[in-house]
């Protein structure tokens, strides 16, 4: 009847994994492995944060509205 919440999932890896210790072993050529985690790194960040978000915006805009009107209300 009522969606439910889900749970949240996380991509957590530890630190001192097996799986971890196996990469550091594959030290052939380190400039290639470089450039391959530089590559994976690089496309999981795409996201853009220097923009403002809508609410701020909005809230500016009705600011500026009511300090415009205040004072044409009182030099007028």
């Amino acid at each position: 009847m009522f969606k439910q919440k889900k749970n949240k999932r996380f991509n957590y890896q530890p630190r001192f994994s097996k799986e971890n210790q196996s990469d550091s072993n594959a030290e052939e050529n380190p400039e290639k492995e470089f450039v391959s985690r530089w590559r994976a790194t690089r496309e999981g960040k795409r996201k853009v944060k220097g923009t403002m978000s809508v609410r701020i915006l909005i809230l500016a805009l009705v600011l500026l509205l009511i300090v415009m009107y205040v004072l044409e209300k009182r030099y007028m």
